[in-house]
């Protein structure tokens, strides 16, 4: 490889991991995931700093996808972990945030349109209340294990939304 494409594809890759910016409104700490090559779903996860006032997320878009939903995890009567779509959106307080995880709010691709591929990058469209759209390059990676230590804030939202309905792809 030569000194000028070493040099153009580490820029690439600092500015891939640059975080997104709205409205004091910041994304941080993003990574999607897919459980493997012929997975039809696959969700990502990341950080909102709020420098600004409360918003809430209320929506994303990806064209990775035929369909993308805001997603939580809540356990059932019977104990059981099941995956819901958020209905009416996810808080983003001010001067907090939110933090999706695993096992907790993420958004979720449903009917992949291609396989997510290890170093490559997703583009996601979020939508919030007041702040508008926000595009964020999201990386994949499938070697992230959930008991990483993540950087930022750590604000965790809870909620019993027993109307929330159950993803069934």
């Amino acid at each position: 490889m030569s000194f000028k494409t070493t040099i153009l594809a580490a820029i690439a890759a600092v500015s891939l991991v640059a975080p997104a910016y709205a409205e004091g409104l910041m994304v941080t700490d993003s990574y999607a995931r897919s459980s493997s090559p012929v997975a039809k779903a696959g969700a990502a996860f990341l950080t909102i700093e709020n420098h600004g006032e409360d918003d809430t997320l209320i929506g994303a878009s990806s064209d990775a996808a035929k369909r993308v939903e805001l997603h939580t995890h809540i356990k059932a009567d019977d104990g059981v972990m099941q995956m819901r779509e958020v209905e009416g959106g996810m808080p983003v307080p001010a001067h907090e945030g939110l933090k999706m995880k695993r096992g907790g709010y993420h958004v979720m691709f449903m009917g992949l349109n291609e396989p997510f591929v290890q170093g490559e990058t997703i583009t996601v469209t979020l939508q919030f209340e007041k702040a508008g759209e926000m595009v964020v390059e999201v990386p994949v990676d499938l070697e992230r294990k959930p008991e990483m230590k993540m950087e930022g804030h750590d604000h965790e939202h809870k909620h019993g939304d027993d109307e929330s309905h159950s993803h069934s792809d």
